[in-house]
C-alpha cells in the first residue's frame, strides 16, 4: 500500500493545528519525518511569509531541497490548485522546477466544484494546458477525483492522449460540495476508474480515517496528512501521526507498506539509480 502525506494544503492554518508546516524548512522537515514513518509520497502547498497560500518558485526550491538531500527516493507532488491561484501560467510554476528540483508528479483536479468558500474552478481547457505542460516537463499527473462525474473527464482525457496508461488516481471524499464520505461511496468510485490505474482513498476531516481502513482493506492506496484533516484525533495530531495511523491499517488489513522504490516502479517513475539524469538545482536566489 503506497501511503502520501498531503502536509500542508491551502486552507488549515496554525490556528487549527500548532504542527502544521508552514515554512519550507518546517515543510521539508516534517516531509523527512513522515518518510521515516512509512509514506513513499508527499504532496506540497507552500506558503508566503504571511502564511497567505502561492505558487512561488523560490519557496518550492526551499521545501524540496532539503528532502532531495536527506530522502531522494520520496516521491514529490506538487499542486496546480486554482484554490492557490486560479491564473493557469500561476499554477504551472510548480512544473518549472529545474534539475533535481524539479516534482515527480503534479496533481489536477479533474473539474470544478463548490467549496464553502467559493468554486474550485477546474475548466476544460485549463486541464488540457496544465496535462501538457506536465507532459512537456516530464512530470506524471496525479488525478484528484472529488465525484463521480469526474471520473468520466478522465476517460474523455485518456481518449485525447492526455493520460498515462497507468492512471495515479485519488479520490477525495467528505468535502462539502462533492461526493460524501462513505466507504461504499469509495468502492463505487474505485470500482468505475480504469482497471490498471494506481488509486487511494482520501477522507476530509472526520472521514479521513475511516477511508484510510476502506482503502486498505479495498486493496487500494491512501492519501492522509494534515491538509485533509488538521484536526485529526486532538492536539497531538500530526502528519507523521496521519502517516503511522495508515501504517496500522495497512498491517491490520494484512497490506506490506510500499517503499518509495515500490512507488516508483508502479507509478512508472524514474527509479532511485537513474534519478540523478537531472540536471544541477538553480540557486533560490536566481530563481525567485
Amino acid at each position: 500500500m503506497v501511503i502520501t502525506c498531503a502536509l500542508t494544503g491551502a486552507v488549515p492554518t496554525p490556528d487549527t493545528n500548532a504542527r502544521l508546516p508552514v515554512t519550507p524548512e518546517a515543510i521539508a522537515a516534517d516531509a523527512i519525518a513522515c518518510a521515516r514513518a512509512g509514506a513513499s509520497a508527499v504532496h506540497l502547498h507552500v506558503r508566503d511569509e504571511a502564511g497567505h497560500n502561492t505558487h512561488r518558485r523560490d519557496l518550492y526550491e526551499r521545501a524540496i531541497g532539503p528532502i532531495r538531500d536527506a530522502v531522494p527516493d520520496l516521491i514529490i507532488c506538487v499542486t496546480t490548485s486554482s484554490r492557490v491561484d486560479s491564473e493557469p501560467t500561476a499554477r504551472m510554476v510548480g512544473l518549472r522546477l529545474s534539475g533535481d528540483l524539479r516534482p515527480d508528479l503534479a496533481s489536477l483536479t479533474l473539474g470544478s466544484y463548490n467549496v464553502p468558500s467559493g468554486v474550485n474552478l477546474n475548466p476544460p481547457a485549463t486541464m488540457v494546458a496544465l496535462l501538457e505542460e506536465m507532459r512537456d516537463c516530464g512530470i506524471r499527473p496525479e488525478f484528484e477525483v472529488f465525484e463521480l462525474g469526474m471520473i468520466n473527464t478522465l476517460y474523455a482525457l485518456a481518449e485525447r492522449g492526455l493520460v498515462p496508461d497507468v492512471p495515479i488516481v485519488n479520490i477525495l471524499l467528505g468535502s462539502m460540495g462533492a461526493a460524501p464520505g462513505f466507504v461504499g461511496d469509495l468502492a463505487q468510485l474505485a470500482a468505475r476508474l480504469p482497471p490498471q490505474a494506481e488509486w487511494a482513498g482520501a477522507g476530509i476531516g472526520m472521514f479521513q480515517r475511516p477511508i484510510v481502513i476502506g482503502a486498505a482493506v479495498l486493496g487500494g492506496n491512501v492519501r492522509t496528512g494534515l491538509e485533509d484533516d488538521p484536526r485529526g484525533l486532538g492536539p497531538e495530531w500530526s502528519n507523521v501521526a496521519a502517516v503511522e495511523f495508515a501504517v496500522r491499517a495497512a498491517e491490520l488489513a494484512g497490506r506490506p507498506v510500499a517503499t518509495p522504490a515500490d512507488a516508483r516502479a508502479r507509478f512508472g517513475l524514474p527509479a532511485l539509480t537513474d534519478h540523478g539524469r537531472r540536471s544541477s538545482r538553480t540557486p533560490a536566489h536566481e530563481s525567485a
